[in-house]
């Protein structure tokens, strides 16, 4: 009882502190939706879709074929007719090549879809609203990076189940946060703002967890597929992290299997905000 009341009392520090404005990303976007706006994290909302690289059609002056331009055009077919529609034919007719010229910079599909997911992930890093570190507070850090999230997920609903199905570089890095260079900036924004490794690991699960099934239901919700469409590699046997410390650091914590115990702690807390919705006279 003494966690759960902790938990609740957390909880409760939480509300003040979005009452208070300590979550200005998070705050203003609930305040427009519940004014009846434009949905601020949809492509109408941004002004525009995606920021993946136009592939352009056949005949309008783009430079010649490289990888960029091949992932960005893959994102349009997806984008345009969902995945089934996305063959190394179907590829090369959009860029107005034969297929065996794609070869050479993507040795065959799987290679393709993985960077698919890694060119809509790194969206991200083209967000002007999406900070590697936090500037004021991790709150507000956390609430930029779910909201830039969820822009990629409603700028690209046909592609956001890749990224939330492709096998990931690590068994333990959780989509949709793919990106190690992201997961690296999670763990270091927590643990120098005063978490310490257990739970900086359980906040970067329950981020993760919260956001994927938040997003993939909202991408179902269009009517969008959001199981596996085919047989799929699994990851790789090794992934050199020399470039990330923290990841290095917390591998172990990390390559954990928590899921009973981080199911057992998401219902507890939704209970107990569920309770909160309650009128007084029928509490506890």
């Amino acid at each position: 009882m003494g966690a759960t009341r902790d938990r609740a009392d957390r909880a409760d520090r939480a509300d003040r502190d979005d009452r208070d404005g300590a979550a200005p990303a998070a705050s203003r976007a609930a305040q427009r939706a519940d004014e009846g706006a434009v949905d601020p994290d949809s492509p109408e909302g941004r002004g525009g879709a995606a920021a993946v690289l136009p592939a352009g059609p056949p005949g309008t002056g783009r430079p010649g074929l490289d990888q960029r331009r091949i992932l960005g055009a893959a994102v349009e077919l997806i984008d345009q007719g969902g995945l089934r529609e996305l063959t190394m034919r179907s590829l090369g007719a959009h860029l107005g090549v034969e297929a065996m010229a794609l070869y050479r910079y993507v040795p065959g599909r799987e290679s393709l879809l993985d960077g698919v997911v890694e060119v809509v992930v790194d969206e991200l890093y083209g967000d002007p609203d999406v900070y590697l570190e936090p500037r004021d507070g991790w709150q507000d850090y956390l609430a930029r990076l779910a909201h830039g999230l969820r822009r990629i997920a409603l700028a690209h609903p046909e592609v956001f189940p890749l990224v939330a199905t492709r096998p990931p570089a690590a068994p333990w890095v959780r989509p949709p946060l793919r990106s190690l260079r992201w997961v690296e900036s999670f763990l270091q924004a927590m643990t120098r703002s005063g978490f310490d490794d257990e739970a900086a690991v359980g906040a970067y699960r329950a981020f993760s967890s919260f956001l994927l099934g938040h997003l993939l239901l909202e991408v179902s919700q269009r009517g969008v597929p959001t199981g596996p469409l085919e047989d799929q590699q699994g990851p790789p046997a090794s992934t050199d992290l020399s470039a990330y410390p923290e990841l290095r650091r917390l591998r172990p914590q990390l390559s954990e299997d928590a899921s009973a115990v981080e199911f057992e702690e998401s219902l507890e807390n939704l209970l107990e905000r569920l309770e909160r919705l309650l009128p007084p006279e029928h509490g506890r």
